[in-house]
């Protein structure tokens, strides 16, 4: 029956002309030429595997005016114009005559990646044109991805398009993200083969549920749900790789049950993640959700984590109705519906009551009004997209007979929504047991994120952080970790931080210890950015503790912008989210704080056989010099000199390090430069 009813859909399709035209548009118009067959002087059709080589304009004046199609001769309105390699993507939507496609954006070579920005979206090679299968008001996977984003989490980016391909108008697109480890996308670390062992086997690793239509092979089955490896690639995937990401999807399964932070599923996945992944999929009562089209991403040292969405045109009321389901209801569970279920620690999780208070105190506060997910809002937002899409959800209708009235559909998935909102707001409204978690009182006091180098140690080595204790009691550091990605940190169970005590966190422990006379408490993973980073310091269930985004610009000091200076917060008391509250400094840290570098002076610079250290009233009781590559190679542990001289007489032309240990506990590193 599913093929008779295909047939006859094409049919109709094919009798509506070919010749739709085209002259102008409120949105950019992408023409695709692909290079003819030899054989028969024609352009090659598209296929589904393997890419044909083609050109591709895409007409957009920059300064939003209409885009017209005798623009592609001029290059100040071609947003891109260069080469491709394109092929049909999709599942079931290749059975339609209106194909989706993805492309790869290549050099002139036709061989090598072409990474550019298209339409405004991060600069990336792999695009989709989402051809908006089913789906006939148009917008439902727009909407979706932009509420995603809306909400804090990553969702692919896309824009409107017009396309023509050889010719032949095929109407509305999205031009699109597509799902892949990148800075810009899914913002993890890029695995290779050699990743076995250690961390560096601990990610990151991109995971989805889905049908095998792809031709990828199943990694492992679990309950309802295969699950396929994304990336790395399934030919690309070591055996100890195999099974390092499928015992996290076992600790999940084996804890779902269990809210404790040593053992439990706090222990093992990003909650906030989890959350949000399940009020998008089930606000919009997505029936492909948790068994089909559902991804998940885990860093290098960091959590588990659900999503990136993936896939919503059957959602708001939108199934596959030629083929006789309807599963998209206002009353229903998508997780818990008897049918597309996906695995079971989706029921585990929201039958877990702690769980459960976080999800519906999550949705309260989306829902609240004038927030991302409440029905106003996302009326409203419904109404601009609309708006835009008015003439070519003309065209669109003209050129395959697809959509009925455009505004009636809108109208229905509006009245479904409202109804929607309003059982989800009947089933989620008890939070009161974790609607006010006490938190820590743990303040991120310095930010070192864009050191000068020192020699020939990277500026990156030695980036760091540190975390004050701004209370008068102990904290147990047990489950306390950095939320968002970029930078990775989870707290080592049973670690504690005493009164006023000051820990630090270091991209290198090893280039940490050499510059500033100490370990630190711990070595994240990744780096900072040195324009801006979102540091998110929250308990295993995502309380925020703190939170800091810093920049690189006024008003934040640019003296810590590679000019060899860190952020400090100048009172511990002050609201660390503003600017104005940090300054720049460049004094030495100590173990038990900061040594002030008004006090520690050596001479002369550069030095030739002898070196004088000033330390008012501090007294040295030994000192170690190492060179730029952290090797000491010269010590004194009982230093006893009454004019505080130190011979360097032995030392070869270079830049050293000398540590001074004091006598009240501290320690400082000062550069030398032997001449």
């Amino acid at each position: 029956m599913k093929y008779f009813l295909v047939s006859i859909l094409l049919l109709l399709a094919n009798l509506v002309t070919n010749a739709q035209s085209l002259n102008n548009s409120n949105l950019p118009i992408v023409i695709i030429t692909t290079d003819n067959n030899p054989y028969t002087a024609k352009p090659y059709e598209i296929q589904d595997e393997p890419k044909v080589l083609a050109n591709m304009k895409i007409i957009f004046r920059p300064d939003g005016s209409r885009n017209y199609l005798t623009d592609q001769t001029n290059p100040a309105y071609l947003n891109y114009n260069g080469r491709i390699g394109i092929e049909i993507r999709g599942s079931s939507s290749q059975d339609l005559a209106k194909k989706p496609y993805g492309l790869t954006t290549f050099n002139q070579d036709n061989v090598t990646n072409n990474n550019v920005s298209l339409l405004g979206m991060p600069k990336e090679n792999d695009w989709i044109l989402n051809s908006l299968a089913y789906d006939s008001t148009l917008i439902r996977d727009y909407l979706s991805y932009q509420l995603a984003r809306n909400i804090g989490n990553y969702a692919p980016r896309g824009e409107y398009c017009e396309l023509i391909v050889n010719g032949n108008y095929k109407g509305l697109y999205i031009l699109m993200e597509k799902l892949k480890v990148d800075d810009n996308r899914i913002n993890i670390s890029k695995m290779t083969t050699a990743d076995n062992a250690g961390s560096q086997l601990t990610g990151g690793y991109v995971t989805k549920c889905d049908k095998t239509t792809g031709g990828d092979p199943v990694a492992w089955y679990m309950s309802n749900a295969d699950f396929i490896h994304h990336s790395p690639k399934p030919y690309e995937i070591t055996t100890q790789q195999n099974t390092y990401i499928y015992n996290q999807f076992l600790a999940l399964k084996n804890t779902a049950s269990n809210a404790s932070v040593s053992n439990g599923f706090p222990a093992t996945i990003d909650i906030p993640t989890f959350v949000d992944f399940i009020i998008m999929n089930e606000i919009t009562s997505n029936v492909d959700g948790y068994q089909i089209s559902t991804y998940f991403h885990k860093e290098r040292n960091g959590k588990l984590r659900a999503g990136p969405i993936w896939d919503f045109n059957l959602t708001y009321g939108n199934d596959l109705f030629m083929w006789g389901y309807d599963r998209s209801k206002t009353n229903v569970w998508q997780f818990d519906n008897g049918d597309n279920t996906g695995a079971k620690f989706w029921k585990n999780l929201f039958d877990n009551a702690t769980f459960k208070c976080y999800l519906a105190k999550r949705w309260t506060e989306l829902t609240a009004t004038n927030q991302p997910l409440n029905y106003s809002v996302i009326a409203k937002q419904m109404d601009v997209i609309v708006a835009r899409l008015t003439e070519a959800a003309a065209r669109e209708k003209t050129r395959w007979n697809s959509i009925g009235n455009h505004a009636s559909e809108i109208s229905s998935m509006k009245t479904w929504l409202q109804t929607r909102i309003a059982w989800l707001n009947g089933n989620l409204n008890n939070y009161q047991s974790c609607a006010n978690i006490a938190v820590p009182a743990l303040v991120i006091s310095k930010i070192n994120y864009h050191p000068l180098a020192f020699g020939e140690v990277p500026g990156d080595s030695l980036e760091f952080i540190e975390i004050t204790n701004n209370s008068n009691v102990a904290v147990n550091l047990t489950g306390l970790y950095f939320r968002e990605l970029g930078f990775t940190y989870q707290f080592p169970i049973n670690s504690y931080m005493a009164a006023h005590e000051k820990k630090y966190l270091a991209a290198s422990s090893a280039y940490f210890e050499m510059t500033q006379g100490f370990k630190p408490f711990g070595q994240f993973t990744r780096n900072l950015s040195n324009d801006s980073e979102k540091l998110i310091l929250a308990d295993a269930f995502g309380n925020i503790i703190d939170f800091v985004q810093y920049a690189d610009s006024l008003p934040w000091p640019t003296e810590a912008d590679g000019n060899g200076a860190y952020l400090e917060l100048a009172n511990l008391s002050n609201d660390n989210s503003l600017p104005s509250s940090w300054s720049a400094s460049n004094r030495i840290l100590g173990i038990n704080g900061v040594v002030n570098d008004d006090v520690i002076k050596i001479y002369p610079m550069p030095a030739q056989s002898v070196i004088t250290v000033y330390c008012a009233d501090l007294i040295i009781q030994s000192y170690e010099i190492a060179d730029i590559l952290g090797r000491v190679i010269a010590l004194e542990s009982n230093y006893s000199s009454s004019n505080n001289t130190i011979n360097v007489d032995d030392l070869s032309p270079n830049v050293y390090f000398v540590k001074l240990n004091f006598n009240n506990g501290s320690s400082a590193v000062k550069k030398i430069i032997k001449k």
